[in-house]
């Protein structure tokens, strides 16, 4: 199996607009991060964690050209803002999309793409095909790709959905994981985790507070992801520990 960051930045995207940072202004192409989201793939199945706003983008870097789901981690607008480009998917296959994700997940999809979900009268233009498909703390499987869920918190009471696929985990967007939860992260090769800077946030592990996550699940490689612009590269990898880094849009992990 092999999981690729497609992207590694927070919800502006980095270099954010309107800023002159030095993090924005940086000539290295590790301060360049699209908005979060993961390909995991197989010899047999293929698919995205989250259509971010660079979505399209994504896609085309990396030339996905089949993908048999979408796994949504939650419904922010950074992480589902590319849905509507599921469309040539579907022409390519000439099936629906199945996309998972937590009930509320659904439901804020489909109030903000209605049209997707046949709500609104068609005009005849091409609209995502989709199958919905709801999920909770249980294990399934995409595909060839068995999918257990990591259920976590996102801010005070926001509840949002971590993923392991084997020996790889993906938890972002979260300032909390429960016991129960975290137990479902012990023995890991990879831990692909929240850091999205070293200052307090509300709804982020700080890089510290994600440093003491991985400190007690102890995975063999653990990479920070959703990452602002108050985090440069070059200068802040030297205040990691051995066995943490930051993600790279491209990096690319093997199981």
């Amino acid at each position: 199996m092999r999981c690729t960051i497609l992207g590694s930045g927070t919800s502006t995207g980095v270099p954010s607009l309107a800023c002159e940072c030095p993090t924005c202004t940086s000539d290295d192409p590790r301060d360049r991060r699209l908005r979060t989201s993961l390909l995991v793939q197989d010899g047999t199945t293929t698919f995205v964690v989250d259509t971010s706003s660079d979505f399209r983008q994504q896609m085309l870097q990396h030339n996905v050209l089949d993908l048999d789901a979408v796994l949504f981690t939650h419904h922010h607008f950074d992480h589902i803002g590319g849905f509507d480009d599921i469309r040539p998917y579907n022409f390519r296959s000439g099936r629906p999309m199945p996309i998972y994700g937590l009930e509320e997940t659904l439901t804020v999809l489909r109030a903000t793409f209605p049209y997707a979900f046949g709500d609104v009268v068609s005009t005849g233009a091409s609209v995502p095909s989709i199958t919905p498909c709801a999920i909770d703390d249980a294990p399934f499987s995409i595909g060839t790709i068995p999918v257990l869920p990591i259920p976590m918190r996102h801010g005070a009471s926001m509840r949002v959905n971590g993923y392991r696929f084997g020996d790889i985990a993906y938890c972002t967007d979260t300032n909390h994981i429960p016991p129960d939860a975290m137990e479902r992260l012990h023995g890991l090769d990879t831990l692909i985790l929240d850091g999205l800077r070293w200052e307090l946030h509300p709804t982020h592990y700080t890089i510290e507070q994600a440093l003491e996550v991985i400190t007690e699940l102890a995975p063999r490689r653990a990479i920070l992801t959703h990452i602002a612009h108050q985090v440069l590269h070059a200068r802040d990898m030297l205040r990691l520990p051995d066995g943490v880094e930051f993600a790279v849009d491209g990096l690319t992990i093997e199981s």
